[in-house]
């Protein structure tokens, strides 16, 4: 779920272009906003934490066709803060499956009766983010194969399918580890505590978690 920058140039360039955009007043400041963060996860991505944390969208078809796979800030899935599940206006969380948006908004109505906010930290994917984000890993852990074990490839990330979601803050993760399977909603990996996926019926056991993403 997270990238490589062989050298400073690309960095260098993204942040000369976020500059340029606050040059041009509040619409700039915007989108130079967007680009610090895309910045902030290229330099220190951790795993496939959400956006808010790190942290759970080339060829890889988008889910049901929905969403630009070229796409990499705000169309391309990038939350440049955390959002409700019900925002389905911001396509990390319109291009989901709805079946799981609509798992996550019930769970988020029951927590909100137990006093917990659920936020969503990441959602759907581009596969072009997505490959930012592996590349970023890569860089971070040295290799292909360590990063692997925490960014999935565009090709096998559930993020891109629209099939998984990054659950924050912390509580909301606690909740959700003991109530998500209440609606079908599972932790996947056991490195990753924030990520769920809608993998059983509600109210059914939930499968047993991989280790990690490169065991997925």
């Amino acid at each position: 779920m997270i990238r490589t920058v062989p050298s400073s140039e690309p960095t260098t360039t993204v942040r000369r272009a976020s500059l340029d955009l606050a040059a041009r007043g509040a619409g700039g400041r915007r989108a130079a906003r967007a680009v610090a963060v895309l910045v902030g996860l290229i330099l220190g991505v951790t795993a496939c934490a959400p956006v808010m944390g790190v942290p759970e969208p080339a060829a890889q078809e988008e889910r049901a066709g929905q969403g630009d796979a070229g796409a990499v800030g705000v169309e391309g899935g990038l939350l440049t803060e955390a959002a409700s599940p019900y925002d389905t206006e911001l396509p990390a969380i319109g291009n989901l499956d709805p079946a799981l948006v609509e798992a996550v908004q019930q769970a988020a109505d029951a927590a909100e009766a137990d006093g917990i906010t659920i936020l969503v930290t990441s959602g759907w994917r581009s596969a072009a983010f997505q490959q930012t984000l592996l590349d970023g890993a890569i860089a971070r852990y040295g290799s292909e194969e360590e990063a692997l074990r925490y960014v999935n490839s565009p090709k096998t990330s559930r993020h891109v399918l629209g099939e998984a979601v990054d659950i924050g803050p912390t509580d909301a993760d606690s909740w959700f580890s003991q109530r998500g399977d209440d609606f079908g909603l599972c932790q996947t990996y056991a490195n990753e505590m924030w990520h769920f996926e809608l993998a059983t019926t509600p109210g059914a056991q939930c499968p047993p978690m991989l280790p990690d993403a490169g065991q997925g």
